[in-house]
């Protein structure tokens, strides 16, 4: 079970009412099936072994002891399979039937789980035949009955538990106490009828009761077998992680299986990191033994900006939120100074540009007039005429207060000053520029009784990508916590809603290469220092940085994901690269971080050293760095 995943499947098997035999044979196919994907546990339909609407036939022994005789068909039939099954039947003890899943491994029925809450209204009858149970006891052959916590001899993290049907309906579900005690994972066996609008709402509870949990859940539903007296079942299955639908089935689709792989390492971390009561009185421990596909070839979607929403129309709502929420903490802090004015380093990049959007936002939030946003331009020795119209036409675009302040003599006088060779492009000349531009900045704001707008963003505080007392410091940073992916998508976002010049300027500052501008340009005139080609690719980095930070996950599990979600587009080799760089950087840039001045926190990763993130600034980063070696 490499860096936590494990394979499930939820099945719906093909089926007819009332025929044990069939009902068997089609099971024991899924099991082979899934045993042969690699699958750890499967997870059939309530009440499979004989079909959910069998009526009145449930009061006939004959259906009773056959289905019994079954499950043990299915144990027989499946001793050799490394899976894990959970199948359904109808199950008398003490003289009163009971819906049951049976947990099935290795030749041996492991438990039996009955269903604690009968439905009894509209549709649903069972209370006809069934009875609620809660507690534990066993059965006359010593078989565990009741509500427990599965788990792996072996692997401690591969535990779950089990509810059915109307379980996860109600309120109080046995999956709370089952999570509380250490399942990581809840099996739903399910015989839900498809009314309009219920495919929604399941898909809503299933994913929501697994973020509520910070559980993995397998929901699986009876199919088009059943009988359609008086109801339809469509064979909906879902499997759902911390909140996440990894996989889910058509509806009145055909027979079969789905898998995910799910990651119980993530789930367990998320338990230790966020508020999560563990059971004063837990539920018993039912061990089994199976060994889980080691080197899965993961059957995962992993996206490449985790950042950033897929869909157009959350993007369009999550940029529109963050703005506001830049905005609103701007607001705030000036409305609590009572300061009407803020100044802004305004170089024509991405990073500089959002600030500037977000001040915009937020004196409108306060109606007041947009001259009291002072833009400085200060070109140097790597400013390009590109950046610097594109800054010079937004300020006048949003009607802020213009000032151009050359920093090109200034910062000879200060090389003279500490004997530095102008011709030596080192940091000190890189430095030299970033730190005038600050004290600029800063005094500005001083004379006009404004305060200082920061601009870097939460990539760039990573990798440590900042001068020290210089574009590092503000006196409020709006970035602070917007990954350099998400950026982009902001500032385009902005553009979409601009017309005429103000949207084409915007544009074609997302279509601008990420640079500092501190080097000369090339011999055309145009940006020759490119971040990414220094620093790596962006798109990864933020990659490493929300596994790292978000998730807590070790280096090698972060390459694996990696290598999965970028091939094709890099090679492993870069990706090793990048990622080395990332762990150095991130470590050894503590310092900076340290000290960051405020800034809005407005997504799940963020560094703050007075919120989410304290580290030591002489941490080592050796552990680190050795286990990605060993990939």
């Amino acid at each position: 079970m490499k860096d936590g995943f494990i394979r499930t499947g939820s099945a719906t098997p093909n089926m007819r009412v009332a025929d044990v035999e069939y009902n068997v044979s089609e099971i024991i196919k899924c099991c082979i099936e899934a045993e042969a994907n690699k699958c750890s546990l499967l997870v059939f339909p309530e009440l499979s072994i004989t079909g959910y609407t069998c009526g009145d036939l449930f009061f006939q022994d004959q259906l009773i002891e056959s289905a019994l005789t079954g499950l043990y068909d299915i144990v027989e039939a499946t001793c050799n399979l490394n899976i894990v099954s959970v199948v359904g039947l109808p199950f008398k003890m003490g003289g009163k039937l009971y819906n049951v899943a049976a947990v099935v491994s290795k030749g041996e029925v492991l438990g039996f789980v009955p269903k604690r809450f009968i439905p009894n209204y509209s549709e649903f009858y069972e209370a006809r035949y069934f009875e609620p149970f809660e507690g534990e006891t066993e059965t006359e052959d010593g078989v565990p009955f009741g509500n427990f916590v599965f788990r792996n001899e072996t692997y401690e993290e591969f535990s779950f538990g089990v509810e059915i049907c109307e379980d996860l309906w109600v309120a109080n579900s046995p999956s709370i106490l089952a999570t509380a005690s250490g399942a990581n994972i809840i099996c739903n066996l399910s015989a839900s009828d498809e009314v309009i609008g219920k495919r929604e709402y399941r898909e809503g509870l299933v994913s929501i009761h697994s973020g509520k949990l910070v559980c993995g859940y397998i929901y699986s539903d009876c199919g088009m077998g059943e009988s359609t007296q008086d109801m339809v079942f469509a064979g909906h299955r879902i499997i759902a992680e911390n909140g996440s639908i990894l996989n889910k089935s058509k509806c009145f689709g055909k027979a079969g299986i789905i898998y995910a792989d799910m990651d119980l390492k993530r789930i367990t971390h998320d338990r230790t990191r966020n508020t999560f009561e563990e059971a004063l009185e837990p539920l018993s421990i039912v061990y089994f033994y199976t060994e889980p596909e080691y080197e899965l070839y993961l059957n995962r979607y992993f996206a490449r900006t985790p950042f950033v929403p897929e869909s157009k129309d959350d993007l369009d709502s999550r940029c529109e939120e963050i703005i506001t929420m830049q905005a609103a903490g701007l607001a705030t802090r000036l409305k609590h100074i009572n300061c009407k004015r803020a100044v802004i380093g305004l170089s024509g990049g991405l990073d500089s540009t959002l600030a500037l959007i977000v001040t915009v936002h937020a004196f409108d939030m306060l109606d007041f007039p947009h001259d009291g946003i002072y833009a400085i331009t200060m070109p140097g020795f790597g400013t390009t005429s590109r950046t610097k119209n594109n800054s010079v036409c937004l300020a006048q675009a949003y009607g802020a207060t213009l000032k151009e302040v050359d920093i090109k003599e200034s910062v000879r006088v200060h090389f003279r000053d500490i004997e530095h060779d102008e011709n030596i492009h080192d940091v000190t000349y890189e430095n030299g520029q970033a730190r005038e531009r600050t004290q600029i900045l800063m005094d500005l704001a001083n004379k006009v009784g404004g305060i200082v707008i920061g601009t870097g963003d939460l990539s760039e505080l990573a990798l440590g990508w900042a001068t020290y007392n210089g574009d590092h410091m503000s006196m409020y940073g709006v970035n602070s916590s917007i990954p350099k992916t998400l950026v982009r998508h902001l500032v385009s976002y902005e553009a979409s809603r601009e017309e005429g010049e103000l949207g084409s300027i915007l544009s074609d500052v997302v279509a601008t290469p990420v640079s500092p501008e501190l080097l000369p340009p090339d011999e055309n005139g145009e940006i020759a220092q490119k971040t990414e080609d220094l620093v790596g690719p962006y798109e990864l980095h933020d990659f490493f940085l929300y596994y790292f930070l978000r998730w807590s996950f070790k280096p090698s599990k972060i390459y694996r994901l990696a290598c999965c979600t970028f091939d094709g587009i890099y090679d492993n080799a870069t990706i090793y690269k990048w990622e080395e760089t990332f762990i150095r950087r991130f470590f050894n840039q503590q310092f900076k971080r340290s000290c960051l001045p405020d800034g809005p926190k407005v997504g799940t990763v963020t560094l703050s050293p007075r919120g989410d993130w304290r580290m030591p600034s002489d941490a080592s980063s050796k552990i680190w760095l050795e286990d990605l070696k060993n990939v």
